[in-house]
């Protein structure tokens, strides 16, 4: 078939599967979306026909893997010692790899360290202070650092996930890296920006899933949660596993504190897309530029129903790790059940929610 168009080499390669696509599409304009079987593997795809040209996107769908240990952490990572947390990094990874993890999650930020951004006094001068140490204290994401992530990853064999403040070039922004042996297989930048927190970086581009040895993993980062089109961005990407790595410091200022601010929207956010959550909480004392900030730590494992897999039993401020085992026989189950929410939408209902207001 041709209307036009040039189809995008890559998709050539998915050959027989990729003109079973062709064959199954036809001249026009508007989406068609469905699900072909091929020598290579069930497919998901989707495609736009507009009078110019045709866009295909094809999804390779592979499954979770039948159990996946996962592991959260709180661990008190500081600005300006990269070095530092680094070795905190790598000696929690150790821990969480000695109770099984394949899957480890850290909190927002946790590599670079959090600049605190509450000043109590005179702003202007804290303002340029803060702004000039971000730029200087941001990495990218190719850099011996996260070199030393994959190296970390690899010892233990298995799947990282640290935030850190990215050195964009001409913008910095709030990441989260997911790391294996290979080096990166997928980083998220935080969308949604708190006031607070504008001055320091840029909201991001809609989140892509990662295609993983474990299943399909995506991010959203601390505020990201509270909105409930963050997740749903992962979900119509068919997300299995939504990290949730947060730094927030809620009164009272306790593990129990952090729970009850936050379990709300973490709940929410797994039923309303049938998908397992993993969140953990910054912990300790940071200090910069005159300011100074307390986190709790914190952590919460949810399964597909909204269910607590797993709840922190640390001590406040103190550092610690939580683990659960995602199933993928659970996540089966729950998306086969009447409540599970995401077969209910009506996507074409909500296209004035992209127009503002």
């Amino acid at each position: 078939m041709n209307c036009g168009g040039e189809a995008n080499g890559p998709f050539r390669a998915l050959t027989p599967a990729y003109h079973m696509l062709e064959a199954a599409t036809t001249c026009g304009t508007g989406p068609i979306s469905g699900r072909i079987g091929g020598a290579l593997s069930e497919l998901q795809y989707r495609v736009t026909l507009e009078p110019s040209r045709i866009r295909r996107e094809v999804i390779a769908v592979a499954p979770m893997i039948e159990r996946v240990r996962a592991c959260a952490v709180a661990v008190d990572t500081r600005p300006g010692e990269l070095s530092a947390n680094l070795e905190k990094i790598d000696q929690w990874t150790s821990h969480a790899a000695q109770a099984g993890a394949q899957l480890v999650l850290f909190p927002e930020l946790s590599l670079t360290g959090f600049i605190p951004n509450h000043p109590p006094a005179e702003h202007e001068t804290w303002l340029r202070q803060a702004l000039a140490d971000a730029r200087r204290l941001a990495v990218p994401l190719d850099c011996p650092a996260t070199r030393k992530l994959a190296a970390i990853a690899a010892r233990h064999d298995l799947l990282l996930s640290v935030g850190l403040l990215e050195d964009a070039g001409n913008l910095l922004y709030n990441c989260q890296l997911l790391v294996g042996a290979e080096g990166i297989v997928g980083h998220w930048r935080k969308l949604h920006i708190p006031m607070f927190e504008m001055p320091f970086y840029n909201g991001g581009t809609p989140p892509v899933v990662a295609e993983t040895r474990l299943g399909r993993i995506g991010a959203n980062i601390c505020f990201d949660t509270l909105l409930p089109e963050s997740t749903r961005l992962l979900a119509v990407q068919n997300v299995e596993i939504v990290l949730m790595p947060f730094a927030a410091d809620p009164p009272p200022a306790t593990p129990a504190g952090w729970a009850a601010w936050a379990s709300g929207a973490i709940r929410a956010r797994a039923m309303e897309n049938g998908v397992f959550v993993i969140a953990c909480n910054y912990v300790g004392r940071v200090s910069w530029a005159g300011v100074e900030q307390r986190f709790p730590g914190g952590g919460m494992i949810v399964s597909p129903r909204g269910e607590m897999l797993a709840e922190w039993n640390t001590p406040g401020g103190e550092c610690g790790l939580i683990c659960a085992d995602l199933e993928a026989a659970t996540l089966t189950a729950a998306r086969g059940e009447p409540e599970y929410l995401y077969r209910f939408r009506r996507p074409e209902l909500y296209g004035p929610l992209s127009q503002g207001g």
